[in-house]
């Protein structure tokens, strides 16, 4: 792949960060969920509040085949759009599914190819974000940074 054929993230002002009534962490938690109800693999958040200004949370994901990774980001989208009336601001790579991004403003989704994934190595590119997994199993609930403090004091019985 060259630059060229590389994903852009295109600029954007101030004016377009995501309404308080539309939290970027619960729009990644909902990315997620929707990612792991098609079985996507390998899913991580990752949290660049404070890291970037180019978005506040990456989600990103991994696909078997061009059918999964087509399902995954419309999974994304549909879920995304019924829960917060939202449709991403940008989107690239449905013309090849090797890595499609979903671009929600603060909340920017990538969905690889397992090939594409390894090449580009984003979780090391943002090497100081910290990042959360969830296996297989798990949901966006059992990232500490993705719930509100009343959902974490809820579960755990605080």
């Amino acid at each position: 792949m060259t630059q060229s054929e590389l994903p852009s993230i295109p600029q954007r002002s101030g004016s377009e960060k995501r309404a308080t009534n539309n939290p970027s962490t619960a729009l990644a938690a909902s990315a997620m969920d929707a990612a792991l109800d098609k079985k996507a693999r390998d899913v991580v958040v990752m949290d660049l509040r404070g890291i970037s200004g180019v978005a506040d949370f990456f989600v990103l994901c991994t696909g078997d085949s061009d059918v999964q990774i087509k399902a995954i980001a419309e999974s994304v989208r549909g879920d995304i759009r019924s829960k917060y009336k939202e449709k991403p601001w940008h989107v690239e790579g449905l013309d090849h599914l090797q890595w499609v991004l979903l671009d929600y403003v603060d909340v920017v989704v990538h969905v690889f190819a397992e090939g594409r994934r390894s090449f580009y190595e984003l979780e090391r590119l943002w090497g100081d974000a910290e990042i959360g997994t969830v296996s297989s199993e798990g949901s966006s609930a059992d990232i500490p940074f993705l719930q509100s403090p009343a959902a974490r004091a809820v579960r755990h019985g605080d």
